[in-house]
């Protein structure tokens, strides 16, 4: 599939919304749930996608459109969040700096400016095309990490359904 600059808006636009249906309000049993100790819960996914708005995806993408200077990324701290938050906190935080967010890249970013490139700490040359592609797909995928946690918690008391409970057999 090619990938379409205005389908991404659309796609990062709901992202907010759907985080705060899903999470908001749910006791935290479910939203600090760990799937092992070394994983994210719920509620740090939010804090971490809040790291990737404040650090990655827009610093990133001015990077690879800038004229001058380095097109090395500075690494990304996939930690690097406030964990003192509440949950409600984390929400509006990553609400407010999304849509913050993609004002910035409907104003700044042309189809012409896709094939621009930056140095990835890890990857080496990417384009702005496949760095805005991740930030989509790095949306669903901890959409689905945190169906994952939500559903994790109930493993055991599914009983013999584990085997057609996809989510639970990842």
């Amino acid at each position: 599939m090619v990938y379409d600059l205005q389908e991404a808006i659309e796609l990062l636009s709901r992202t907010p919304k759907v985080l705060r249906e899903l999470l908001g309000g749910l006791e935290d049993n479910w939203v600090t749930f760990h799937k092992h100790p070394h994983a994210f819960s719920p509620s740090d996914v939010i804090g971490h996608l809040i790291a990737g708005e404040q650090t990655d995806w827009i610093l990133r993408m001015k990077i690879m459109l800038s004229k001058d200077g380095s097109k090395a990324f500075p690494p990304f701290n996939r930690e690097g969040f406030d964990k003192r938050l509440t949950l409600k906190e984390r929400l509006d935080q990553f609400e407010a700096l999304r849509a913050q967010n993609l004002v910035t890249l409907k104003e700044i970013v042309t189809v012409n400016d896709l094939q621009k490139t930056g140095i990835h700490p890890e990857f080496g040359e990417v384009t702005l095309q496949q760095h805005l592609a991740t930030w989509v797909v790095h949306d669903l995928t901890h959409l689905f990490q945190i169906t994952e946690s939500l559903a994790l918690r109930y493993k055991e008391s599914v009983g013999p359904w584990v085997p057609y409970l996809r989510v639970l057999n990842v």
